[in-house]
Parts: C-alpha cells; structure tokens; sequence
C-alpha cells in the first residue's frame, strides 16, 4: 500500500461514513495497511506502519488522528513481544486491531451514558462548534424524553455550529445559534455547558476548536459547570502550559502547513483550555476528574 493508496483509503473511509471520526477512520486505514503489508521483520512492519501514521497526520492535522494512531500502534504491537514468528505475530497484531477498532467503536455510545444523566429536565446548555460526542449525548438526552434547550456558537471560521444546530433541530430540540462573540452575554442564561474535545492532555485540559478557551474563561466567571465528552482514543502526550505550547502542526490544518511559509499571519483552528477551567470530563474510562486525566493517560500508553 503506497501513500496514494493510504490517503484515498483514509478519504473514502470518511466519505462513506459522514458520522465517523477522523481518527477511527485513521485506525481502520492502518488496520488495512497492516493486513496488506509484506514486511518480512517485526521491526519492519513497525517502522511502516509508523511511517503509515506520520502519512495520516500530513493528511489530518487533527490532535485525535495522532493520538489514535499512536495508541493503535501501542496496542497492536504488545505482540511482538509474545511471538517470535513473524506470520503468527501479524495475524495476532491484526486480531488485536479489530479488537481495538471494536473497543473504540463503542466509545460514543458510554460516554453518552454517562453524560446524559447530568441534564436535568427543562436545563438549557450552551455548546461550541460542531460535535459527534456532544450530538450522541444529547441525542440520548431527547430519547430519554428531557426537555432542554440549546444555545450553539456560531463557531467562525467554518461556522460549523450552524451544521451541529440542523443536526439537533433534525432532533426537535429547540436550539439558538449565537454569535462567538456573544458567549459571555448568554452565558447568564444557561445552567450548564458540554463541549467536546479533538485532544485531551496529560495534565487534564483539552485542545479543541478556537473559541473553547473563551467559553471556559466565561464559564468560570459565571460559576457555571463546565463539561467535556471525549473518547480515550483522543488523550494525547502533550503537556502545554499555554497556547504557544501546542505545536504548530495541531494549529494549523495540513494543508495551511504544507503552503504558507510565514503561519503568524494565519488564524490557528485550534485553542488550549486548562484543567483549571472544566468541571470533569465524562469519557469512556468513566467519569474523570482532570486531575485524574494523568492517571488514566499512562495507563492506556504503558
């Protein structure tokens, strides 16, 4: 499988399936590379199917990509400690794949267990840009027959709020689009606020859309909980202690990186919010203190 065929392979994944999150898409292509790989070293498929993951991120610049293909990577290759044949090791490493393509498929379904619950009947919430995990929440809220309203950020530059606001509408959840710059103005009104997260780091905070930070900053001063759903695919090896900490390549989307020579010109996608600044985190390891995030964090990496 060359580059070519990795990249289409990935984009067709996320074509077929509009619901599907970037990094499931990122491990299943992996899984199909692994499967077509003719390596004759353990340390050979390694460093390809490294090489594979390094491809993904230049495809997808998101935070969740690098962290499930890393995690895949480490749970995959626990095998190769196991097996000295190279044939019966790679049909374990396959097996153990599937196995974790399973686990995380999953991941939505409990998180959105876990969360809905914290939605008192007749709540009204405020959310950021557009989200799968915070959609399923919600959507398992509305089955569970709770009457609650949403107010959504517009969320520029792609204004994906706008799509995650048809997405509820679709749900008959009455919801409210509001400018980005009006979210310390409705925040009076709300009781709660669930964002999603594109990564989650060791010290507990997350890295997600541009304008998340602002949002916790508001939260806090209203004294207002401030909630975050992610998989554990998304926890990520990073420790910033600002925004100038996270790396450039989770900033910026691929393509930006690859054509603009001078990026202080360009607006990042991406802000870093402290663990100070959010309530818990509601994942599929359970409900989490950021301060457990650590915790949790060195043993899905161990």
């Amino acid at each position: 499988m060359d580059e070519d065929e990795l990249v289409e392979y990935f984009r067709t994944q996320m074509r077929k399936d509009p619901d599907m999150a970037s990094a499931v898409a990122a491990i299943r292509t992996l899984l199909e590379f692994l499967k077509r790989d003719k390596g004759e070293t353990i340390l050979g498929l390694r460093e390809s199917l490294t090489g594979a993951t390094d491809c993904l991120t230049g495809v997808d610049s998101s935070v969740a990509v690098s962290s499930g293909g890393e995690l895949f990577l480490r749970f995959i290759s626990l095998t190769s400690l196991e097996h000295q044949d190279l044939a019966r090791c790679k049909k374990v490493m396959e097996e153990r794949g599937e196995l974790f393509l399973e686990k995380i498929s999953l991941s939505r379904t409990k998180v959105a267990k876990l969360c809905h619950t914290f939605i008192k009947d007749g709540a009204k919430i405020l959310t950021h840009s557009y989200s799968r995990v915070v959609l399923r929440v919600l959507e398992k809220a509305a089955a569970e027959k709770k009457r609650f309203s949403v107010y959504i950020t517009e969320s520029q530059p792609d204004a994906a709020g706008r799509q995650m606001a048809e997405a509820l509408r679709k749900l008959n959840v009455p919801v409210t689009v509001v400018l980005d710059a009006a979210v310390g103005y409705v925040l009076e009104k709300v009781d709660l606020v669930i964002v999603g997260a594109e990564g989650v780091v060791e010290s507990g905070g997350i890295i997600n859309k541009i304008g998340t930070y602002q949002m916790a900053l508001c939260s806090k001063a209203h004294n207002k909980p401030f909630y975050v759903v992610a998989e554990s695919f998304k926890f990520v090896r990073l420790y910033p202690l600002n925004q100038q900490d996270v790396p450039d390549k989770f900033k910026y989307k691929a393509d930006t990186l690859k054509t603009v020579q001078n990026l202080s010109e360009e607006h990042p996608i991406i802000d870093y919010t402290p663990p100070s600044l959010i309530t818990l985190l509601f994942t599929d390891l359970g409900v989490l203190t950021p301060s457990a995030v650590s915790d949790e964090l060195i043993k899905l990496y161990l």
